[in-house]
C-alpha cells in the first residue's frame, strides 16, 4: 500500500454532486489514468450531514479514509467540530497516529502547519488569497505543490466538485511519512480553509 504514496504526481478528482454532504475523491496515476485510491466518508452522521447544507459546514467533523480501490485503508483524517482553529489527526493505515495538521491563526489565503507525531513542524502549506494554488515548504525548499484543475464552466458553476493535482518533490524520500501527511492535507483544504 505505501509503494502507491511513493509516486510523485496525483490527479484527484473530486465526486460531482448537486447536493452532497460527504467529500469523496477519487485519486489518479496521471500517467496510466487508473484510479490508484479513494478518499470516502463513509460513517456520515445525520446531524453532520444537515450541517454541511448550513453556514456551520466548516465546523463540521469529518472522518475522511484513503484506501486502495480493493478497500484497504492507506490513511485515516479525522478532526472533531471546530470553533475557532482547526487540528486534524492523520493515521495510518493500522490506526497508528502519525501527525496532524493544525490551522494558523488570522492566515490570508490558507496557512496551516504540517506536524509529525511529536507536534514537530516538518512542513507548512501556504496558499494564496486569489486562487487555488498551494506549496508545502520546509524552510525554503519546496516538498509538494497542489493546483486546482479548472474543468469547465458548467461543471464549475452547477456542481461543488474540484479536481486539483498533487505533485510531490523528487527529494522527499520514498516512504517518508510526511507524503501521507501530504496527501492527507490536500484532501482536507477544501474542507479546512476553503469551504
Amino acid at each position: 500500500m505505501s509503494e502507491l504514496v511513493n509516486s510523485n504526481l496525483f490527479l484527484v478528482k473530486e465526486h460531482v454532486g448537486i447536493f452532497k454532504a460527504a467529500n469523496n475523491y477519487d485519486i489518479y496515476d496521471p500517467a496510466s489514468g487508473e484510479i490508484i485510491m479513494q478518499c470516502r466518508e463513509p460513517s456520515l452522521g445525520l446531524l453532520t450531514k444537515l450541517l454541511r447544507f448550513t453556514d456551520f459546514k466548516r465546523m463540521t467533523p469529518f472522518d475522511v479514509q484513503i484506501s486502495t480501490p480493493g478497500g484497504e485503508r492507506i490513511v485515516r483524517i479525522q478532526r472533531g467540530i471546530s470553533l475557532f482553529i482547526s487540528k486534524v489527526e492523520v493515521r495510518d493505515q493500522d490506526n497508528s497516529y502519525i501527525g496532524s495538521f493544525q490551522q494558523r491563526m488570522l492566515s490570508i489565503g490558507g496557512k496551516f502547519d504540517v506536524l509529525g507525531k511529536d507536534d514537530q513542524l516538518l512542513c507548512k502549506l501556504e496558499g494564496q488569497w486569489t486562487g487555488w494554488d498551494f506549496h508545502f515548504r520546509n524552510d525554503n525548499q519546496d516538498l509538494a505543490h497542489v493546483s486546482k484543475k479548472w474543468t469547465g464552466l458548467g461543471q464549475e458553476l452547477f456542481t461543488s466538485a474540484d479536481n486539483y493535482v498533487l505533485e510531490i518533490s523528487e527529494d522527499v524520500p520514498k516512504d517518508d511519512p510526511v507524503r501521507k501527511l501530504i496527501l492527507a492535507a490536500v484532501m482536507c483544504i477544501d474542507m479546512v480553509l476553503k469551504e
